[in-house]
């Protein structure tokens, strides 16, 4: 590495800590000041390094916009696969992995129940918006000025005696999942069958994807599938910290398009 990236970074990382002023990283470096005032100066033009009134440098806008992408890259099925493999082989439940893509939500990930009968879901299909824990936890989401227009264009189709069937009773089923932070699918899209979902958030707090479990009600009661969902929230927890979210973010909306 050369002599003057290794400085450059060496800035940055300082530059990461707090603001400095240009005595003190030429203090750091162990050089005149008359180099790093050239480094800064060539990193201020890139717009890595900015400084204010009273000449104390700090991170420039640059270093946020690499940062987003960085993040946006990861590519969140491919980080998800080692946990949410995990929690099929500890439960040997089906799990499923969804995203919210134009107005849809879709599998895109799912691990088949070891003991248990197969869930009719599968990759690249949709999920229920109204009657799936994953489309619950989607929607809750995004913006609350999208959830009207969105409840009012569900096909509102009965899978179940127990699927939601009006916009008012979904709208009421998204603040409810918003408040508690998960959702359910109380045998709402198969007859027997209970599942919770929980949201994966990335690095900007986004609301990114959901992480789910369904049981048939053969192998464990409502309640049961309930006490899993410390299990399943570590799991999308742990999926998170892999995008760069930690627990003290304030989560915001899901990203996707409309």
């Amino acid at each position: 590495m050369s002599q003057s990236l290794s400085r450059a970074l060496t800035i940055l990382v300082s530059l990461g800590e707090d603001s400095q002023s240009l005595d003190q990283l030429a203090n750091q470096l162990g050089v005149h000041k008359s180099t790093v005032l050239r480094l800064l100066q060539t990193m201020e033009a890139q717009r890595f390094v900015t400084h204010d009134s009273q000449h104390r440098y700090m991170l420039g806008s640059r270093l946020f916009e690499l940062a987003n992408r960085t993040l946006e890259q990861r590519d969140v099925r491919t980080l998800a696969r080692p946990h949410l493999t995990a929690l099929n082989a500890a439960t040997k439940q089906t799990i499923h992995l969804a995203t919210y893509e134009s107005g849809e939500a879709i599998y895109i990930d799912k691990f088949d129940a070891t003991e248990s009968v197969r869930m009719y879901s599968r990759i690249g299909r949709p999920a229920p918006l109204h009657c799936t824990a994953v489309g619950k936890v989607l929607v809750s989401a995004r913006p609350r000025a999208e959830w009207p227009s969105i409840a009012e264009q569900i096909d509102y189709r009965p899978f179940t005696e127990h699927t939601i069937r009006t916009p008012e009773s979904y709208l009421r089923e998204l603040e409810k999942v918003a408040a508690q932070g998960f959702a359910e699918d109380h045998e709402e899209h198969e007859s027997f069958v209970n599942c919770i979902g929980v949201p994966v958030h990335d690095g900007t707090g986004a609301v990114v994807a959901a992480v789910s479990m369904s049981v048939p009600d053969m192998l464990l009661e409502h309640d049961q599938v309930l006490a899993e969902l410390p299990r399943v929230r570590a799991t999308a927890e742990a999926i998170s910290a892999e995008l760069g979210w930690t627990p003290s973010q304030v989560t915001i909306t899901t990203k996707g398009r409309p």
